[in-house]
């Protein structure tokens, strides 16, 4: 009896699985599609259904909410994820979550996938069953659409009069100092001893990088506190005469020559330029009083590029008034040839971030004999003239890349005037784009560009989404997008400017980069610009 038992319940569970494929085979020659129903003891059984778009077109999955009541109601799953091997559309094959009970996930059974429906078959032609394209022609069959993979945007880098790339031979005469050789290199130790002749060794690449003497360079952290040691020092030098309470300085300078000289207390006279941001020997030399301390001047301009022809002048005529010079170059050095001794000027600041040189590093040049207060006191540092633990792979760095810049910069600002050459055909080929400053006698590798009708921030920020880094103003204002007072000094318009910069590293793609997304830019936003006026 037990046999024949079992040969009966074998027998109609064939019959019944004959019966779903029978039911299966008519939905698909009608026109619609298998539907899971679930019934008790987790049994589902296939119903027709009126066929549905598929895709983004589809409504919500059957069984989400509602369900019918008593013995055969659903329990009310929510499609969720492909699962291979059971299923009706590729959407169906799930695993089913009870959404108003905490029951176990239940894996659908019995309902085997649609031909070209699995994700393997993505690329092979299946019918459109897009109700919004009904009026293609009949048989119209198209390829299943694949994922777009979104990879990350190649980025060029052109705000290198920001921050440079570090060059490999400075990080590589860092490295041993960052990981040991912790001395102190005014200790007489061994360590104390290795340090100073790393130390020492840089100061003699610095100085021979910029033309001056070893015991003329003192390490200073920053550009900016390399300027305020020059002002400060010569302030302090010119209180001590008693007699002396004026300085000079042009319009176009760094904001920390400007800052510091209006913090001073002393009266400054500010000298303007043209409109290529030149400034005229003749103008200086006028401002010139008895008092006079100090004439603080730079070598290049940090924001628009243009080099001061008339340092040279300036200095020779301040020099026969008995006043002292500083010359700003952080912008200049490593760019263009600088020469302490030929330039004659008492003091220069030169800073590396700009050109490979570690951050954190930069140097006053100090004429041979002359005597400053310093401007950071607390030690006997750099021969009393700034206190403080020197930074030993900074120091090393900075020299390395100074060593490296001597020999290499003919060949490295001939790279970089073509590529900033390219940035100025591609960016001025857009209508209402202007080039800003002396477009002979400037920096190689800096370009400052005006754009009509658009602000700077949204520029940057469209440049930067197509992977193209650029600024707007000078580094001094990284965080503060505020009209350039460069601009605002050689008269034109201080709100729309944009400074592209290369460096070391820059390549020609990086520039091609550029001349592609920064047109697409533009268009964009004045596009959009004329859309919001009336």
């Amino acid at each position: 009896m037990r046999r024949g038992a079992r040969g009966t319940a074998r027998a109609a569970a064939q019959a019944r699985r004959r019966a779903r494929r029978l039911a299966r085979r008519r939905a698909r020659r009608s026109g619609a599609r298998p539907r899971c129903d679930a019934r008790r003891r987790r049994r589902l059984r296939v119903r027709a259904q009126p066929r549905r778009p598929h895709g983004p077109q589809r409504r919500a999955a059957v069984g989400a909410v509602g369900g019918r009541r008593g013995r055969r109601r659903a329990h009310r799953p929510r499609l969720r994820r492909p699962r291979r091997g059971a299923g009706g559309l590729a959407h169906d094959r799930v695993g089913v979550v009870p959404v108003r009970c905490d029951r176990p996930q239940v894996p659908p059974r019995g309902v085997r996938p649609r031909p070209r429906d699995d994700p393997r078959d993505a690329g092979r032609p299946v019918r459109r069953d897009d109700p919004t394209l009904r009026g293609e022609p009949a048989g119209w069959r198209r390829p299943l659409r694949r994922a777009r993979l979104s990879g990350p945007v190649p980025r060029a880098y052109l705000d290198h009069a920001s921050a440079s790339v570090l060059r490999p031979s400075a990080q590589a005469a860092m490295i041993p100092f960052l990981a040991a050789n912790p001395g102190d290199p005014g200790r007489l130790h061994a360590e104390g001893r290795t340090t100073r002749v790393a130390v020492e060794q840089a100061r003699e690449q610095v100085a021979a990088c910029f033309g001056a003497r070893p015991r003329e360079v003192v390490f200073t952290a920053t550009g900016p506190e390399a300027v305020n040691t020059a002002i400060w020092g010569a302030v302090e030098r010119a209180r001590a005469d008693g007699d002396r309470a004026h300085l000079v300085t042009t319009a176009v300078e760094q904001s920390a020559v400007l800052e510091a000289c209006a913090r001073t207390g002393l009266a400054v006279t500010v000298v303007g330029v043209d409109g290529l941001g030149r400034c005229a020997a003749a103008s200086v030399v006028e401002a010139l009083q008895p008092d006079t301390a100090l004439v603080s001047v730079q070598l290049a301009n940090h924001e628009v590029g243009t080099v001061q022809t008339a340092v040279p002048e300036i200095v020779a005529a301040a020099r026969a008034h008995g006043v002292l010079v500083h010359v700003d170059a952080s912008a200049a050095a490593g760019h263009v040839p600088v020469d302490f001794g030929a330039l004659g000027a008492d003091l220069c600041s030169v800073d590396g971030a700009s050109w490979g040189a570690p951050r954190g590093a930069a140097a006053l040049l100090v004429r041979r004999g002359l005597r400053l207060p310093p401007f950071v006191v607390g030690g006997a540092q750099e021969r009393a003239r700034r206190a403080g633990l020197e930074d030993v792979p900074a120091i090393v760095g900075f020299g390395a890349a100074a060593a490296e810049v001597a020999e290499a910069l003919p060949t490295e600002a001939a790279a970089a005037r073509s590529l900033t050459d390219l940035v100025t055909a591609a960016a001025t080929a857009v209508p209402g784009v202007v080039r800003y400053g002396d477009p002979e006698v400037r920096l190689p590798h800096l370009v400052c560009l005006g754009i009509a009708g658009v602000e700077a921030e949204p520029v940057l920020l469209g440049l930067d989404q197509r992977g193209v880094a650029v600024h707007s103003g000078s580094s001094c204002s990284s965080e503060l997008l505020e009209p350039s007072p460069v601009l605002a000094a050689m008269g034109v318009d201080a709100e729309r400017s944009l400074r592209v910069s290369v460096g070391w590293s820059s390549t020609r793609s990086d520039v091609e980069q550029f001349a592609v997304a920064f047109p697409e830019v533009v268009g964009r936003l004045r596009a959009l610009r004329n859309e919001e006026s009336p």
